[in-house]
């Protein structure tokens, strides 16, 4: 008889409360949705956040929860990932920390489910059609015509990754090809090595630039607030700056995708499908 999984919705953490606040919602509305107790646990960072500031609950990671866990009996859990693409965070570190953990927990059975975005299926355009929603939101709260759009995620060492953005944003030009006047994609940082490039453009840079000096609105490729996204955070920072330096700029952030309810149905299929896989 196969062993019964523990479902853990893991994203990467945050020093933020309001991060472990929006994955502790989402786990409670995947709960309710999929019929399966739905754990919100982040792979790292978490736990240094005040338990004040999270209802007195303090945040859970993902080694010392398996842990916890074992203690208990349980040794066989489900990872589904709250991740846009491949990210080695999910699918490279975990992997590696669940090797060493099984030199003293031989019996520890990890899955891990596939991430938000899968760019080997072109019609694969749920995330796209969340975005465009969240964008349309923006366009008829302001009574924008034809705005500029810049997506715009953090950036990343990983190739793959990138691609994950790109893949979005081609889907978002078809989607949208009547609503706005362009679509780029951007990322909020970039490493300074040539070997990194594929990152840019850069959104203070794209801000400004032909085709985004009016009305653009921000298509935020972030899942939950933090330290980078929402009200006062990193992007919103840049936003400021450019409206400050290019006169008649006008920026509007973009809904998250965890505003939006879709996002459960999603999780669930990843869920669902994450079931059937092989142990790392």
């Amino acid at each position: 008889m196969a062993k019964k999984n523990c479902i853990l919705l893991v994203d990467n953490g945050s020093y933020k409360a309001s991060s472990v606040l929006s994955l502790r919602r989402i786990a409670r509305d995947l709960s309710k949705y999929s019929g399966y107790s739905v754990h919100p646990v982040s792979l790292l960072h978490s736990t240094k956040i005040d338990p004040d500031e999270l209802d007195g609950v303090p945040a859970d990671i993902v080694e010392p929860f398996f842990v916890e866990k074992i203690s208990k009996g349980i040794d066989s859990f489900l990872v589904v990932p709250l991740f846009y693409g491949r990210s080695a965070a999910i699918y490279e570190y975990l992997p590696q920390r669940v090797t060493a953990m099984k030199k003293e927990f031989t019996n520890l059975e990890v899955r891990i489910a596939d991430p938000l975005v899968d760019i080997r299926n072109t019609k694969n355009d749920d995330i796209a059609q969340i975005l465009a929603d969240l964008i349309r939101d923006k366009i008829s709260e302001n009574t924008l015509k034809l705005p500029s759009v810049a997506l715009v995620d953090h950036g990343t060492p990983r190739k793959q990754v990138n691609d994950v953005r790109n893949f979005i944003a081609g889907q978002l030009q078809d989607i949208l090809s009547n609503e706005v006047s362009e679509l780029k994609p951007s990322s909020m940082e970039c490493r300074p090595e040539p070997e990194y490039e594929f990152n840019r453009p850069l959104l203070e840079d794209l801000l400004g630039s032909d085709g985004y000096t009016s009305d653009v609105i921000i298509s935020m490729l972030f899942i939950s607030p933090g330290r980078h996204a929402g009200e006062g955070g990193d992007i919103h920072t840049i936003c400021l700056e450019s409206e400050k330096q290019n006169e008649g700029l006008k920026t509007y952030m973009s809904g998250l995708l965890s505003d939006h309810q879709e996002i459960i149905k999603i999780l669930d299929s990843r869920l669902k499908e994450g079931m059937d896989l092989l142990p790392i």
